[in-house]
């Protein structure tokens, strides 16, 4: 889903609110939460802090982007397995990026500088073998 508009109906539903309850609690009339939604108009500040109070993801909205979840909010699964990469090396670190980068299908996304370098090390090795 991508655009402003379209991004603020998804917190909405996901919220399981009306334009009209979403409006109020936002402080405007119903037609104008449409139109926040269509796109035609855009809101205020106080509109997106009031909704944001409410549970919506306000970075969300304004990037696209999901709010990280806080590190407290970590399973005792998830911890360990953060502890264990961090104590990584970094050349270690970027295999295991590059394996779940191919495992979760972001392999043509943007990568961080330590994959780029162990793919171009990668692609020096295949080279030297063949």
């Amino acid at each position: 889903m991508s655009g402003f508009g379209p991004r603020l109906r998804e917190e909405r539903e996901r919220l399981g609110l009306t334009q009209r309850v979403f409006g109020d609690v936002g402080g405007v009339e119903p037609n104008a939460q449409g139109k926040y939604e269509s796109g035609e108009r855009t809101p205020r500040m106080d509109y997106l802090a009031a909704v944001a109070a409410r549970g919506v993801d306000a970075l969300y909205v304004l990037t696209g982007t999901p709010t990280p979840a806080p590190i407290d909010s970590l399973t005792t699964d998830e911890d360990r397995l953060l502890g264990a990469f961090r104590r990584l090396p970094a050349d270690d670190q970027a295999a295991v990026w590059h394996l779940l980068s191919r495992l979760a299908g972001e392999a043509g996304e943007e990568q961080p500088m330590v994959i780029r370098r162990f793919e171009r090390q990668a692609g020096f090795l295949n080279g030297l073998r063949q």
